[in-house]
Parts: C-alpha cells; sequence; structure tokens
C-alpha cells in the first residue's frame, strides 16, 4: 500500500450565480464546480464530502474514477482545498489509492473532525470489505499512513461503506467527544441485498487511538447521516429500500449502541438516494435548534435537489427550497466560518461536483437569519 499527493497549479474557478434571488434584498447562491468530470486524469469523479477544519479551511473530498463512472474499478480518494470559504479551489491532490492502474476502489469518505485535537480522521473503504482510517494534524495537507481497522468495526458482513458525507463528534451528556462514523452493510446469507441491509455506527471514545462497532438498525436500510440532539440521543437518516419512496429514521439514546425501530419521514421523500443531514445551530448557544438537509426530493429520478431546516429537531421540515432544479444526485452540508451555508453536490449527470454557499437568510426567504446576515 502506498499514500501518493499530487500537486498541480492552483486553480481560482469563475464564481456564478444563480440567476434568482429568492426575494428582493436577498443575495443568491453562488456556486464554483470543483470537480469536472474529464480532467486531471480521472473520467468520473463521485461521492462528495465537505469539511471544516478547526482553522477554517474547507477541504472538499470524493472518489476520483479513472476509466468510468461505474462504482467499482480503479477509485482513488481526491481532494481540492479552498482558505476563502469556497469562492476559489485548488489545486488538486490524491490522498490516498492503491496499485497505481489496478481495478481497486478505495472509496466512501466520511470526515470528522477531533475539535479537542483539531485532527482530521478520514474513514473509507477498500473494495467494499475491509475498513480504513488516515488522519490529518496538519489541516488536511498531509495524511498519515491507513490503519486498517475492519477488524474492529466489522462483522461476518459482505458488503460494508462508511458513509457517504460526514461523521460527527458529540458535544452533549455522557458520551461528550465521541466521534461517530455513520455506515451500511450487508449481512451474510440473504441473497436479496436490499433485504440483508443495515445502518449502523462505530465510534472512538479516545481521539481515534481506536475503534469500536456500534448497534446496527432493522433490514433495508442503508447510507445514512448520523445527528446529535439537544437531549443528548442520535437519529440516524437513512436511505431506504422499503419502496416508500421517504427517508427513514431511527434513535439511538445509548450514544449509539443501539437503534430503534426504523419509522418513515413522511416529509422527507428520495428516489433511493444518500442525503446530507447536519446540525447547523443549537438552541442554548445560538437562539434555535436548527438542522439541515438535503437530498434530490422527487420520487422519479435523481434531480431537484432541496434544501430544508427543522426547528424541532428535525420532528417537522417548515423551510425548504429548491437549489437545483436539474439533475442532481449525492451532496454534502457544512456550516461555514462566515455563518453561511455550504452544500457540495452532483450535479448534470455527473459532469460536475459543484458547491454552493449561501445564507440562512435565502433560504428561509427573510423569515430567519444569523445575526450578522
Amino acid at each position: 500500500m502506498k499514500t501518493t499527493l499530487v500537486m498541480v497549479a492552483a486553480i481560482a474557478l469563475p464564481d456564478f450565480s444563480f440567476v434568482h434571488a429568492a426575494a428582493a434584498g436577498q443575495a443568491s447562491p453562488t456556486r464554483v464546480d470543483v470537480f469536472v468530470s474529464g480532467t486531471e486524469g480521472y473520467h468520473t469523479f463521485r461521492i462528495p464530502t465537505l469539511l471544516l477544519t478547526r482553522s477554517g479551511t474547507l477541504l472538499a473530498i470524493c472518489e476520483g474514477r479513472k476509466t468510468s463512472r461505474v462504482d467499482h474499478g480503479d477509485v482513488d480518494l481526491v481532494l481540492k482545498r479552498s482558505s476563502d470559504g469556497g469562492r476559489t479551489w485548488g489545486p488538486f491532490e490524491l490522498v490516498y489509492e492503491e496499485g497505481d492502474d489496478e481495478k481497486v476502489t478505495i472509496g466512501n469518505p466520511c470526515p470528522v473532525v477531533d475539535q479537542k485535537t483539531g485532527v482530521i480522521w478520514l474513514p473509507f473503504t477498500r473494495e467494499n470489505d475491509d475498513v480504513f482510517i488516515t488522519s490529518s494534524g496538519d489541516d488536511g495537507k498531509t495524511w498519515s499512513k491507513p490503519q486498517l481497522i475492519t477488524g474492529q468495526v466489522k462483522k461476518n458482513w459482505n458488503w460494508y461503506a462508511t458513509g457517504p458525507g460526514n461523521s460527527i463528534q458529540l458535544q452533549r451528556g455522557s458520551h461528550k467527544g465521541r466521534l461517530v462514523i455513520p455506515c451500511d452493510h450487508r449481512v451474510n446469507g440473504i441473497a436479496d441485498r436490499r433485504k440483508s441491509s443495515r445502518s449502523h455506527v462505530f465510534f472512538s471514545d479516545d481521539h481515534g487511538k481506536s475503534w469500536n462497532l456500534g448497534g446496527a438498525t432493522d433490514s433495508k436500510m442503508n447510507e445514512c447521516a448520523v445527528v446529535e440532539h439537544s437531549d443528548s440521543s442520535l437519529t440516524l437518516n437513512m436511505r431506504s429500500f422499503r419502496g416508500s419512496g421517504k427517508r427513514a429514521v431511527s434513535v439511538s439514546h445509548d450514544g449509539g449502541l443501539t437503534w430503534s425501530a426504523p419509522v418513515d419521514d413522511s416529509t422527507l421523500i428520495e428516489p433511493v438516494c444518500q442525503a446530507s443531514f447536519i446540525r447547523y445551530t443549537w438552541s442554548d448557544s445560538q437562539g434555535k435548534s436548527r438542522l439541515l438537509f438535503s437530498n434530490p426530493a422527487t420520487t422519479s429520478g435523481r434531480h431537484r435537489l432541496t434544501v430544508r431546516l427543522s426547528y424541532d429537531e428535525g420532528k417537522t421540515w417548515p423551510i425548504s427550497k429548491v437549489l437545483h432544479e436539474g439533475s442532481a444526485a449525492y451532496s454534502c452540508l457544512a456550516k461555514l466560518s462566515s455563518g453561511k451555508i455550504g452544500l457540495i453536490y452532483e450535479r448534470d449527470n455527473y459532469q460536475q461536483i459543484t458547491f454552493a454557499s449561501f445564507t440562512l437568510d435565502w433560504l428561509s426567504d427573510g423569515k430567519d437569519k444569523l445575526c450578522g446576515e
């Protein structure tokens, strides 16, 4: 195995404005294409994640698929950085690959920042089988040799994915400081892959020195995202194979060791696709509890990328807005240093991975804003 970093000249990409603001006086979202298929020596870029480091740098990490768009083949983990809130990106970096041109699939990035140490932990998988984790102590400029942690976080399962999207560090209760990685897997011995699919988590209570397997959900659950609530409970928001056309949610009251039976969220419709789910603000420190969610909000295919806002810990979603009407698939949200909302997403039939930024004021049509907006 080897870790390779490749640097090229920094690229300042143009900042395209969306055509219309939601209302007079509200700033329109801006967007920048970060990864473009057919460039940097890769056929396609997919599965994006967005991370804000402790120093305020944005990292955009995704899969670079060398020769085709398919999920399995010569696939690497690649990265670009932004030090100006996403207005410009570059240079291109190769985080990890194996076998040069051999068909080794490295993917499913799901990073998290340990806010106490500043270390970035980046879990990923090889061939959707082995689980690795690498780390960076210098703001994502260099990465450690990946550690194989399969034995710590996997049972006798025949398929495994970390995330994709973002992991979290718990901020409340008896498990404060725990790093929680949302994942999914398939159980051996069940021929129907949808029935064999489960969501689960693994975690670390010692700042990444060791990793432990948490609980798993019932069947027909898949790619997931995790959020911590004000009462220290956790929710997994999951891609579902139930055929309901809706996301499913499951709750844990013990830091991820066990999960409740999944239930459909009637508002969060989906075409069976990954989604992003994050906390934006806490009620006790920032006035209101705000959770954000993004996905292609249809049941008829991957398009109409929509961002939603909840004030009641995800029970209801009274605010929603379409960010990209056309073809759009996987996405990842982040709160930026400025207080703006960042969203990286696949668009136009996987031809681009685009970063958009917008304000709470824009999302809510002026009904809600942070101080300073």
